[in-house]
């Protein structure tokens, strides 16, 4: 867990969904990046990103940036 992040339940998780699209979209628009490396940037922990990062996909906001993950196993993500 990274510092300073107490462990949220689900239900806080996807609360803050629509506060995180805006802030994702942003770290997105100049360079594409894998789910650890926007964690990283939004300064939460990836288990918390995924959801807000696969809800995005689903929405058609973002979109993998190849059909295969990279050599670490993840998929690049940027902006439709």
């Amino acid at each position: 867990m990274m510092e300073g992040v107490i462990d949220r339940g689900i239900a806080e998780i996807i609360r803050d969904e629509m506060i995180m699209h805006d802030k994702i979209i942003s770290i997105l628009k100049d360079d594409p990046k894998t789910i650890p490396e926007i964690a990283e940037a939004l300064g939460y922990p990836s288990h918390e990103v995924v959801y807000w990062v696969m809800a995005m996909w689903r929405y058609g906001k973002i979109e993998e940036t190849t059909a295969k993950p990279n050599a670490d196993g993840y998929f690049m993500y940027k902006v439709k």
